[in-house]
């Protein structure tokens, strides 16, 4: 097994693909920031330095501590610290893997149901396809935050005491069926492209041979049209990452027991015009460098599957 995923890895690198990867500063600098935010979120129980949603180890004393850097900082907190005495750079790498979590779930359920419904569109086509567009239609006739607004506040009424679990499903719910970063944008993507393959040679030779049209769909036609999903996706994820930001910076996002990049961003934000700057900044460049590495890698990856820029 060893053997084969080395050299599955070393066929990747020296692929089209690779190439254009090793050539590419931007991509390069783009995957360098994208795996430290990844890696200090996912490991912020080893990598940060505080545990700053413990109450026992919060000291009230320390609240409002400046930068390391600057006159009155300490040590001990190298990005300064929030008014309950929290260590913000621990709560940065906490609160990037909610942000995390929610945008790369949100995005898998937008995928699941764009792909199924572009595909069951485009293949089946008449009134199926007419249907499922006209819907589309409707749901991209809205701002997309708005639709994330409404389902995500409509789920906090229905559930005012709801779990922790049914807040995050909620939230995952309103980014996926929002329409602008949501499902729709893969279910009609999917739809163009599978109205190619549906003529082409592969797809007459095995209705002949008596497949039935859902195994044409799974094992013929959704492989060829993989490209632009993996391409659009990669860019969801960012834009799905501030769709969650916007809620939760609105107060209808993930619980203040379990903060995000948005919450803490709404949080400094009241301290904003007092002097204490840097409990909404640093939380904010952290959101930034993560969109921001991300949409890079999604330019990357779209241009190095495009066969016409090769």
């Amino acid at each position: 097994m060893g053997a084969t995923q080395a050299g599955w890895l070393q066929r990747a690198w020296h692929s089209d693909v690779g190439y254009s990867f090793r050539t590419s500063p931007v991509a390069i600098g783009a995957a360098a920031v994208a795996f430290v935010c990844i890696f200090c979120a996912v490991f912020a129980n080893w990598v940060a330095p505080h545990h700053p949603f413990d109450l026992a180890t919060l000291e009230l004393g320390d609240s409002f501590l400046p930068p390391r850097w600057l006159e009155g900082g300490s040590a001990k907190y190298l990005l300064g610290t929030d008014d309950q005495g929290r260590d913000i750079l621990s709560a940065i790498m906490y609160g990037a893997r909610i942000s995390l979590l929610v945008g790369l779930a949100s995005v898998a359920l937008s995928v699941v149901i764009g792909v199924s419904l572009g595909l069951l569109a485009g293949f089946v086509g008449g009134r199926t396809d007419a249907f499922i567009m006209r819907v589309c239609d409707v749901i991209l006739s809205f701002p997309a935050i708005l639709v994330a607004l409404l389902i995500a506040g409509v789920g906090h009424a229905m559930f005012p005491n709801a779990s922790e679990l049914v807040v995050f499903v909620v939230l995952i719910l309103s980014i996926s069926l929002a329409g602008g970063g949501g499902w729709v944008q893969y279910a009609r993507t999917v739809r163009g492209s599978t109205l190619v393959e549906r003529n082409r040679e592969y797809v007459q030779a095995a209705r002949v041979t008596g497949v039935s049209s859902l195994r044409i769909m799974r094992r013929h036609v959704l492989p060829n049209i993989l490209g632009p999903v993996m391409v659009l996706a990669t860019i969801q994820v960012a834009t799905a990452i501030i769709t969650e930001a916007t809620l939760s910076f609105l107060g209808v996002g993930v619980p203040p027991n379990s903060p995000s990049l948005g919450t803490l961003i709404q949080v400094g934000n009241k301290f904003l015009f007092s002097g204490n700057w840097w409990i909404t900044v640093f939380p904010g460049a952290m959101l930034v460098a993560i969109a921001l590495s991300v949409n890079l890698l999604g330019d990357w990856l779209r241009d190095a599957l495009n066969p016409r820029l090769r």
